[in-house]
């Protein structure tokens, strides 16, 4: 077993460090606004288990109507619960990548925020089924078979992205990735603020209150470093956000929108049952936009989107399925998205 060289008796100083590394360390600060968001961060965060679930009834509904209700939160589970670790990872870029010290800071707070919106999607999923999770649990009506199948799928699905994204974490700029992230925050924060207003449980309206604004200010740290670097960007990087554009809005659609069947491997009973759900928790209360309000949700965040690229010379991708010309990207495959929610 051969040991280490030490370096220490033949040299006065180390040699350089290579990088990537997060040694040496540095304290460096530029953009005062990132202080400004990480100290909102700090007033603003929240605990899950704090909410008013004891305000919650369950029995109140029926199995189909609980199944129902489950599924969404099981939906967004599959984008809120990867979240941590996406971010964790972006995290530890910062570091290595030796960005400023409020940038670390914020990434911190990211990770921090989706894990309360994970630990929501659990809250919720448990106190609806008496279950920890959506896939052993047994379920009651003939709908929440059907919905569980759509579960399961969902879940075998995000899970092919994940190696692709621990490869993508290193080959990409921040540059690069904060324009993902931008784009699911973007979405994010529409749906919850409407999600939040259209609660009818209090823990429900406090939960989406509460992510929204989590979502909001994620999407303030992404605009500000955009600010910051976008003007000296690359064309190889451009062209590389163009692409993302598109994947991630084909990834998102899933939570936003209905997963497109051409890139999500779902059966082909997929959007029908989804729907079937989704109509039972509005009849229950459940506030769950209907598809035409989701089309215009999803058209309203990517022409928002365009706005920011467009400052920055970026070519948009087209999105035809909400009218929006751009771009053709047609090469899109799971290991290329960058997913972010």
């Amino acid at each position: 077993m051969s040991k280490r060289a030490k370096l220490a008796q033949d040299m006065e100083f180390p040699p350089e460090i290579e990088q990537p590394n997060v040694y040496p360390l540095s304290w460096h600060r530029g953009t005062e606004k990132m202080e400004e968001i990480y100290e909102a961060s700090l007033r603003e965060f929240w605990d899950p288990m704090a909410l008013p679930w004891d305000t919650f009834d369950v029995s109140k509904y029926s199995w189909e109507e609980r199944e129902a209700i489950a599924y969404w939160w099981t939906i967004l589970s599959v984008f809120d619960a990867s979240a941590p670790p996406v971010f964790a990872g972006a995290f530890i870029k910062t570091y290595e990548d030796h960005e400023e010290d409020a940038v670390r800071r914020c990434f911190f707070s990211v990770t921090k925020d989706e894990q309360n919106h994970e630990q929501v999607c659990g809250l919720a999923i448990t106190k609806l089924l008496e279950h920890p999770d959506p896939i052993t649990y047994e379920p009651k009506t003939d709908l929440g078979k059907r919905l569980q199948k759509n579960a399961k799928w969902l879940y075998y699905n995000g899970a092919r992205y994940w190696d692709g994204y621990k490869a993508a974490v290193p080959k990409y700029s921040l540059a690069v990735l904060f324009s993902s992230f931008l784009m699911g925050e973007m979405g994010a924060a529409t749906i919850f603020h409407q999600m939040a207003a259209g609660a009818k449980e209090p823990v429900f309206e406090a939960a989406f209150r509460n992510i929204g604004r989590d979502e909001g200010r994620h999407m303030a740290i992404c605009l500000t470093l955009m600010q910051r670097d976008y003007p000296k960007i690359s064309d190889e990087d451009k062209a590389t956000v163009t692409k993302q554009i598109r994947a991630g809005y084909l990834f998102l659609s899933a939570v936003l929108f209905e997963p497109p069947e051409e890139f999500w491997d779902i059966p082909s009973d997929f959007i029908e049952n989804q729907r079937a759900g989704e109509a039972v928790a509005r009849e229950a209360g459940f506030f769950v936009p209907e598809y035409e309000a989701k089309k215009e949700n999803w058209r309203k965040a990517m022409l928002n989107l365009k706005s920011v690229l467009d400052k920055y010379d970026i070519p948009f991708p087209a999105i035809p399925e909400v009218g929006i010309d751009g771009q053709e990207i047609t090469d899109i495959d799971m290991e290329d998205i960058i997913p972010v929610f």
